[in-house]
C-alpha cells in the first residue's frame, strides 16, 4: 500500500486543512446559533468524524485506483474523475459552512454531494464492492450535516433575526 495507499488516505484532507487555516477563528463556533440545536456534535466531535470519513474515503478511493490497474489510464477517467468531483463539493461545503457560514447555500452542496456520493458508490460497486461500501458512513454523516446546516438555514429565516420596519415591534 505504501507510498501510493497513503497518498490517497491523505489526499482528503487537504480541504479541510485549508478551510483551517483560512478560517481557524470561526470554525469552533460554527453551531452556535441564536438557538443552538442540542444534538449538534462539539466541534472536536466533528473534527474526528471528518478526519475518520475523509481517511476511509481516501483508502476507498486507494482501492479503486489498485483494482483498475493503478497508474492514470482511461479506466480510471470516471470513478476516481466522480470521486475527484464530489471531494471538490465535500470542501466547498466545508467553507460555505465553517468559514462563509452560508448554510443555505451549504444545504444546496450538500443535496449535490449526496447524489455525487451515491453515484460514485454505485459506480464503484462493480470495480471493488468493499470501497462502495465504505462510502456508506459518508453518506449517513452527510445526512447529519444536511440536518445541522438546514436548521442553521431556517434559524437563519426566523423574523426574529430579520430587522423589523420602522415603528413595529417584535413579538
Amino acid at each position: 500500500m505504501w507510498p501510493q495507499g497513503a497518498i490517497f488516505v491523505a489526499l482528503p484532507h487537504l480541504g479541510p486543512v485549508l478551510v483551517w487555516l483560512l478560517a481557524p477563528h470561526r470554525i469552533s463556533g460554527w453551531c452556535d446559533a441564536p438557538r443552538k440545536l442540542p444534538w449538534c456534535p462539539p466541534h472536536k466531535v466533528l473534527l474526528l468524524v471528518w478526519t475518520t470519513i475523509y481517511s476511509v474515503m481516501g483508502y476507498a478511493s486507494y482501492l479503486v485506483w489498485k483494482d483498475l490497474g493503478g497508474g492514470f489510464g482511461r479506466p480510471l477517467a470516471l470513478p476516481l474523475g466522480l470521486y475527484a468531483v464530489q471531494l471538490a463539493i465535500s470542501w466547498t461545503v466545508l467553507i460555505l459552512l465553517f468559514a462563509a457560514h452560508t448554510p443555505g447555500l451549504a444545504l444546496l452542496h450538500l443535496l449535490l454531494l449526496y447524489g455525487l456520493v451515491v453515484s460514485t458508490a454505485l459506480i464503484w460497486h462493480p470495480i471493488n464492492k468493499l470501497a462502495a461500501l465504505l462510502l456508506l458512513p459518508y453518506l449517513a454523516w452527510l445526512t447529519v450535516t444536511a440536518s445541522i446546516a438546514y436548521h442553521l438555514w431556517r434559524d437563519s429565516l426566523c423574523s426574529e433575526h430579520q430587522p423589523q420596519p420602522m415603528g413595529q415591534k417584535s413579538d
